[in-house]
């Protein structure tokens, strides 16, 4: 397999890293004419269009818009028909996501000031969340657990998921995911028609406050343009992982790890950022050796051939600035005192230290959220937490005392603004 070898001596590095990053998804001006159109139609005609789309991209004919909704008893017999191992795994990796994002709700406070005017927040979840799942070949239960379990714990009154089901297939995992995680309603429709039936509201289909999940390009383009309808979560790009090792982690773990992201899509990035020459050497070998035994082995090497790296640095001090200009979606800092290295760790969406912490454990069952910041944007971006489904409000109560001092500081500020209304308003309070 032919990765990029890279040293932070060589002359062109920067050149080269910056290639080796770029990514920015070509505007196809098809698939953007063909998401307008459905999001307009579906705008207009609601159910109708929903029902028709369905047919004609999922191949799954409905008679009604009634016929859309799958009922609580078919998501519980979903999870009642489970093996008992799949069941216990999905209860476990529930449980320890709960338990992680109960840590993350955020409180109302207030405090009065020396004039006795009370100031503060008041923090509420939000009231109806769409979910889109993947569905067909792509299917995700630990989606459905890692966008479901924070919006429960924010307290958002109504979860709405929508998940495509081509040809009928109805993947029982993500039905049973649905039943653990206490989803209220469950469509079967994906696509740009599912996305704009959350945004805008149908007559069978509630209109959302808020878009999160994964999905195809077309369901990308469809949550970036009913932005400002509803909140989006975010417009995720291709899985990455960069792996700091200092050389002495064993080199199939780490080409697996390598490996665990590159599996996703040809378009996935992998990189490995070491000191040790013959480290990266043996972790290229063992890329070799293992890749014909993954089942994706295909999409690996073309992801791993075009976008993967096996980079040689001076330190792991020079390793980590790498990695805050990369700003990875998931960090692997294999060593061994990882904390010595957090300090200097600035960007990346999530962070898996130690030799035994693969960034798979993190997908699934760890705790913390997979759905991560892409594409650099962990630079400003965090994971999707509780605090996405809630939201604040400032508190006000300005006593009389209060109002006398920030009557004349708000009307002086008005004045000078030119907007003699504000100042007015504010100086009405005050004593004559």
């Amino acid at each position: 397999m032919n990765i990029t070898r890279l040293s932070t001596k060589q002359a062109d590095f920067d050149a080269k890293l910056n290639t080796l990053l770029a990514f920015e998804e070509t505007a196809d001006e098809k698939l953007e004419a063909t998401v307008a159109a459905i999001l307009n139609d579906v705008k207009k005609r609601g159910d109708a269009a929903v029902l028709e789309y369905t047919g004609k991209f999922d191949r799954l004919p409905l008679a009604s818009a009634a016929a859309m909704e799958l009922p609580q008893s078919e998501l519980k017999a979903a999870f009642d028909s489970l093996p008992e191992a799949q069941k216990l795994a999905l209860q476990q990796a529930a449980q320890r996501v709960t338990a992680y994002h109960q840590k993350q709700v955020q409180t109302t406070w207030s405090y009065l000031d020396e004039d006795g005017t009370l100031l503060g927040q008041q923090v509420t979840p939000l009231d109806r969340v769409g979910l889109y799942v993947p569905g067909g070949k792509a299917a995700y239960p630990s989606s459905v657990l890692m966008n479901a379990l924070p919006a429960k714990v924010a307290g958002v009154a109504e979860l709405i998921m929508v998940v495509p089901t081509p040809d009928g297939v109805k993947n029982q995992l993500v039905l049973a995911a649905a039943h653990l995680a206490g989803v209220d309603r469950v469509f079967t429709i994906g696509g740009a028609q599912a996305v704009a039936a959350l945004a805008y509201g149908t007559a069978s289909i509630p209109k959302v406050d808020k878009i999160v999940g994964p999905g195809n390009a077309y369901v990308a383009s469809a949550k970036r343009r009913v932005f400002g309808a509803c909140g989006i979560d975010m417009i995720a790009g291709p899985s990455e992982i960069l792996v700091i090792c200092d050389g002495n982690t064993d080199p199939d773990w780490v080409a697996m790890d390598l490996f665990s992201q590159a599996e996703h899509d040809e378009l996935a990035q992998a990189i490995l950022l070491s000191p040790d020459a013959a480290f990266i050497g043996r972790v290229a070998t063992s890329a070799d050796k293992l890749l014909e035994q993954m089942p994706r082995r295909d999409i690996i090497r073309t992801a791993l051939e075009n976008r993967g790296a096996l980079i040689q640095v001076a330190d792991l001090d020079e390793a980590c600035r790498i990695s805050n200009r990369i700003a990875p979606e998931h960090l692997e800092l294999s060593v061994a005192d990882p904390q010595s290295l957090l300090p200097q760790i600035k960007h990346a969406g999530a962070i898996f230290m130690g030799r035994y912490t693969s960034e798979s454990l993190g997908d699934y069952c760890a705790g913390p959220n997979h759905v991560l910041p892409t594409s650099g944007t962990a630079r400003f971006s965090s994971p999707l937490g509780v605090y996405d489904f809630q939201k604040r409000s400032s508190l006000i109560q300005v006593s009389r005392a209060g109002a006398q001092k920030l009557g004349d500081i708000a009307a002086t500020l008005a004045f000078g603004e030119g907007l003699q209304a504000h100042a007015q308003s504010a100086l009405y309070r005050k004593n004559k």
